[in-house]
């Protein structure tokens, strides 16, 4: 169908962030649906109804659409999408399909620009729309830092290109459970160390270590990138391995340590009781330690009430230490039942994709896409 109408999930990531109303019908199955969907923007309008279904409809008049507005119809892979739209259309609805569907859509990634600090020029945000993920560029004097990046890699290397800024390393805030990390993938294809805690070297379950090369970074250590310096804050309790890296002149990127409405859950290593214990401690020191006027900048994210009017998500420290329920418990004892009374159950996947990101165990990209489909799950909700 060549002439069929279609837009591209970037498009629809760019309509939606600029707060375009954007009528979104995803046609998949409710339990595909209730697993991930097209969640961002404030002005999005969505609809779901199995494709089965609708075509079974006498009229459209349940769907609610509003047929003066246009319709982006997806799927799974972009493919009953097509068949969809033309039905639509046929029905005078101004639709169109979204191509590569779901799978697509979680692959999008929206660059934003932060103020710049007087060490570094350009601090970017790459937010991975699908998923709630966050990862960051750093640049100083050319030179850039990629913390935690995702298995696209092709991404931050068009960033870097239009950046002018030449990778000096790739550096993990702590290993990742839910999606297919990028950083080894990178380091090996620019040439630079990859950044790591050793505690994090190494899987939880077994204590089996991963399978790969890196370079150490341990509580203290520092990160030289042009003029600017990080300083690495060990703060254990997602992970054993959990870091923050601290510029002085004011950003702290806190990995899953800290979010800003809650915290990393404790639990994915299996010892949940253990690792909160560590959070408590984490989060002890940086109350004492950290400058209220630090900008926080996580990891991930839950939702769009975590953003500022840009769009970016961060927070000062002093807002995120008021404001963020877990961080504002001033008890230990308090904190530990809160942690104990809103952790969920793991997702199954995360623990594939913790060995997969230690290359103990081995999955295509197919697998991938799999594993990592619907939103982030390391929050400890509740917040």
């Amino acid at each position: 169908m060549p002439d069929l109408p279609q837009i591209s999930p970037d498009e629809l990531a760019q309509r939606l962030d600029r707060g375009d109303r954007v009528q979104v019908l995803d046609i998949r199955a409710p339990e595909k649906v209730a697993r991930g969907r097209v969640d961002f923007g404030n002005a999005l309008d969505f609809k779901a109804l199995p494709g089965s279904q609708l075509y079974q409809l006498p009229t459209l008049d349940p769907l609610g659409l509003d047929t003066g507005a246009p319709v982006a119809v997806i799927c799974g892979h972009g493919n009953s999408s097509k068949q969809m739209t033309t039905f639509l259309r046929d029905k005078g609805v101004e639709a169109y399909s979204v191509v590569g569907g779901m799978a697509a859509w979680e692959t999008v990634y929206v660059a934003r620009s932060l103020t710049p600090t007087p060490s570094f020029e350009r601090v970017m945000q790459l937010d991975r729309v699908g998923k709630g993920a966050l990862s960051y560029v750093l640049v100083s004097d050319g030179e850039a830092l990629v913390v935690d990046p995702g298995r696209h890699v092709d991404r931050y290397d068009a960033l870097l290109r239009e950046l002018g800024a030449k990778p000096i390393g790739v550096a993990e805030t702590h290993m990742h459970a839910d999606y297919v990390s990028g950083a080894r993938a990178a380091a090996a294809r620019w040439g630079v160390p990859y950044f790591l805690h050793p505690d994090d070297a190494r899987s939880p379950f077994d204590n089996a270590p991963g399978r790969f090369k890196y370079k150490a970074i341990t509580d203290g250590d520092q990160l030289a990138v042009g003029r600017a310096t990080l300083r690495v804050d060990h703060v254990p309790g997602h992970t054993l391995g959990s870091v923050a890296l601290v510029a002085e002149d004011g950003l702290a990127l806190t990995g899953d340590f800290l979010f800003v409405h809650s915290i990393g859950r404790p639990d994915l290593g299996g010892q949940a009781t253990e690792w909160a214990k560590r959070s408590w401690a984490s989060l002890e020191r940086v109350r004492r330690s950290w400058p209220g006027d630090l900008l926080v900048l996580p990891a991930h994210y839950a939702g769009e009430s975590e953003r500022r009017a840009d769009r970016t998500v961060a927070a000062r420290f002093d807002v995120v230490a008021a404001t963020n329920v877990a961080a504002a418990i001033q008890d230990e004892s308090a904190f530990l039942r809160w942690v104990a009374d809103n952790t969920p159950a793991a997702p199954e996947a995360y623990r594939t994709i913790k060995l997969a990101n230690l290359d103990l165990v081995e999955i295509s990209d197919a697998d991938a896409e799999v594993l990592e489909s619907g939103p982030n799950q390391c929050a400890v909700p509740g917040a």
